[in-house]
């Protein structure tokens, strides 16, 4: 109610002055036409002039209210206020000459020029003046607002400084515009200098003081992004970015659209596209299982599976919130979509029978494991129970209830591996290839029976007997899909760092030289998605995740792009190699050999030949000591697995001498 008193009183008291400003712009024209005499006015102007004040001031005001100079909020009036005005007051000019010209005789024409002036700059004057004055005292108090520089001097650049001068809580005070066009250097945008290309981003922050930086070119590819941001980043300035027009369209603003810079946006590639045509017509009317389904790569492959109209979705995780998280996600954004959300275990055999056996998936993503390292290498009983024989106890059981394709979530870090973790994805990977050989030989006839790594013997009151029979549930097609880290996922090392950043550091790298594959987790989801509809049975599919990237550079990326300079504002401390990391991930042994797929980035790795059956055996015994909590469950994974050389140099004696932080006394 407030706010509508103080619009009428602004509207009246605007009424009132363009009365008196209208009639006295034609006073001061008759003045200045006769030398700045009034007794030099003769009589017969002076009472024309006062015989058409009332209708002039009818006719104007009229004209006024119907352009809208009554309803118009001044103080962010625009380019829209300002025609709006200039037509009004023509309009009111026109009448002025054509009404005093019929009824009562035509005045000099200096009259109708001078007093038509007078009256477009009292009327649209005053409405701009208040927006003058505030935009002088931003001038004036520069103190209270951040100095900021727009790269990109185009259509977003020009959107984004009108918001920012209109706003009246804006922090960010536009000093520059960087902008490689040679054709805009020496040119003003909203008042404000384009100073030059990128090559004078820094010495502009430098001259201009600027302490934050907008990017403002959504039409530029992920390398020109990179490329410009690797100069930002030394700037030490906060960084944001205007991420892209339909973001601008989404929030209506692009100062709303603005974001933080991620460190995706460093990584300066396109991102991975997928032939969505061939996932939907692999998952469109099938009931899908995805074990894990709470974690970080389990949860994306729900979002994105929900997104592909499946019959069914049926999410299975140990861990009752991640997995309510991600079901009020999906039945938000997916009303129709048929969800279970059902909580338990991959060890707990009888749990996964009742599941097969009251939906009956026709598509298992085998997303649960345990995949920590460090954790690992401290509890390795627990990633052979969980990660081999909940792969085992899950992939068996699918083939037993008819299920069409088992996908299993495999990692880098199963290629020689150096760490338990590694070595039990490579053991899961063994299990899929395995089972997938023993799918075929039944299928030719053979009945062959798997040795019973399940408490109570649930699989073996199960398992079929008739071979053919048994041949009729050998249809299932197993795969894995093989991929490094996932910049964000629970445990990695971004939100790790991000965490460390929000107590001010310090960041802790384990070694200087360190690198790793990094993807984010919707193209690695994506491709997995891609992946199955390429699966015959058998393949590792191996992701093509780019160039490694070294964790120093990535640890220092982000103190930059959080406005801190590495080493000054955030110290980066070494710590050494943690039990059972490497240096560096592979993506395949040497044995293994690459084939391609009609997608250059998935690509299949040739199965290496083992006994499946003596394979099989040998996890029973390993079962057990699991089960027994083994001390010297790491020998035994050593024998069934030749390719598993537990590090050996952890710690920082991994470090070189002159890198090592002190050790405590």
């Amino acid at each position: 109610m407030k706010k509508l008193q103080h619009w009428q009183i602004v509207s009246t008291l605007l009424l009132f002055y363009d009365l008196i400003a209208v009639n006295l712009s034609y006073f001061l024209a008759l003045w200045l036409r006769f030398d700045l005499s009034f007794s030099q006015i003769p009589p017969s102007y002076l009472s024309i002039w006062r015989g058409f004040v009332p209708v002039l001031s009818v006719l104007s005001i009229l004209i006024f209210w119907i352009f809208r100079l009554y309803q118009s909020v001044w103080r962010f009036a625009g380019i829209s206020e300002l025609v709006r005005s200039f037509f009004a007051c023509l309009i009111s000019v026109a009448l002025n000459v054509v009404l005093t010209s019929l009824f009562y005789r035509r005045m000099p024409i200096s009259y109708y020029i001078i007093g038509g002036l007078f009256t477009v700059l009292s009327i649209t004057g005053i409405r701009f003046s208040y927006r003058a004055v505030r935009m002088l005292q931003r001038i004036n108090r520069p103190s209270a607002k951040i100095p900021t520089m727009i790269i990109g001097a185009g259509s977003t650049g020009k959107l984004l400084i009108g918001e920012l001068q209109k706003e009246p809580h804006n922090l960010a005070s536009v000093r520059c515009f960087i902008d490689d066009n040679p054709n805009k250097r020496g040119r003003y945008l909203g008042g404000v200098p384009v100073v030059g290309g990128r090559e004078e981003i820094l010495s502009a922050v430098q001259q201009f003081d600027i302490r934050q930086i907008y990017l403002a070119i959504p039409s530029a590819t992920p390398k020109q992004r990179r490329d410009l941001l690797a100069i930002c980043k030394e700037t030490a300035c906060d960084l944001k970015i205007v991420p892209s027009y339909t973001q601008i369209l989404q929030n209506d603003s692009p100062i709303s659209s603005l974001r933080p810079v991620n460190v995706q946006d460093l990584l300066g590639r396109d991102p991975i596209q997928v032939d969505l045509s061939e996932i939907l017509s692999s998952l469109q009317g099938k009931t899908i299982l995805v074990t894990g389904g709470g974690g970080s790569i389990g949860s994306e492959l729900c979002r994105q599976i929900a997104a592909h109209c499946p019959k069914k979705l049926i999410i299975f995780d140990v861990y009752e919130n991640n997995a309510y998280d991600i079901g009020q996600e999906l039945q938000r954004r997916f009303p129709n979509l048929q969800l279970e959300l059902l909580i338990g275990s991959v060890r707990d055999v009888r749990r996964l029978v009742e599941v097969f056996d009251t939906y009956r998936p026709d598509i298992v993503y085998h997303a649960a494991a345990h995949k920590h390292v460090p954790l690992m290498e401290d509890s390795p009983c627990e990633a052979i129970k969980n990660n081999v024989l909940g792969t085992y106890f899950t992939a068996w059981i699918a083939k037993l209830y008819d299920c069409k394709r088992f996908v299993l979530i495999s990692t880098d870090k199963a290629v020689n591996p150096t760490n338990i973790m590694g070595a039990s994805k490579r053991l899961c990977e063994m299990i899929i290839q395995g089972l997938n050989r023993i799918c075929e030989r039944e299928r030719a006839g053979e009945l062959i029976v798997l040795p019973d790594l399940s408490p109570h013997r649930t699989l073996s009151a199960l398992h079929l007997t008739d071979p053919e029979i048994s041949a009729k549930h050998a249809q299932t097609e197993y795969v894995a899909v093989r991929f490094g880290n996932v910049l964000g996922s629970n445990g990695s090392v971004i939100p790790l760092f991000r965490k460390q950043l929000e107590h001010h550091g310090p960041i802790t790298v384990t070694h200087p030289d360190i690198i790793r594959y990094f993807m984010t987790i919707p193209e690695a989801v994506s491709l997995i998605l891609q992946a199955g509809c390429y699966a015959k049975g058998g393949e590792i599919f191996v992701l093509d995740m780019g160039e490694p990237v070294k964790i120093d550079d990535l640890a220092r990326n982000l103190i930059r792009l959080s406005g801190f300079r590495p080493g000054i504002d955030i110290e980066i401390q070494y710590i050494g190699l943690r039990p059972g990391e490497k240096l560096y991930e592979e993506k395949l042994m040497k044995e293994e050999e690459l084939r391609k797929t009609p997608n250059q980035l998935i690509h299949i790795g040739r199965p290496l030949e083992f006994e499946e059956e003596e394979y099989f055996h040998q996890l029973l015994h390993l079962g057990k000591a699991a089960a027994a909590n083994d001390p010297n469950i790491r020998a035994l994974v050593e024998e069934i697995l030749p390719t598993f050389h537990p590090a050996t140099i952890t710690g920082l004696d991994s470090l070189p001498q002159d890198r090592r932080l002190p050790r405590s006394s």
